[in-house]
């Protein structure tokens, strides 16, 4: 992630970012790989029920902690 201020990933959202949804799809990914969409406030749960319905959700963290736990080369 830049340091740009980041936008959700619900389609047409242009509201910044506050949550990291940590996912992967187990027929394409190894087991410790995670890809990220990002959420606001309003949008949160609604892409998390969608990865969590096929099994991909992993984790849901702040942005702030992501960053913390996950500092940009």
């Amino acid at each position: 992630m830049s340091d740009e201020s980041p936008i959700c990933s619900a389609k047409g959202c242009r509201v910044a970012a506050v949550w990291v949804l940590a996912w992967n799809n187990p027929k394409l990914h190894t087991p410790e790989r995670r890809k990220t969409w990002l959420a606001c406030d309003e949008h949160r749960e609604s892409l998390s029920q969608f990865l969590a319905v096929r099994g991909f959700l992993k984790d849901v963290v702040s942005l702030d902690t992501w960053r913390a736990d996950h500092p940009a080369p």
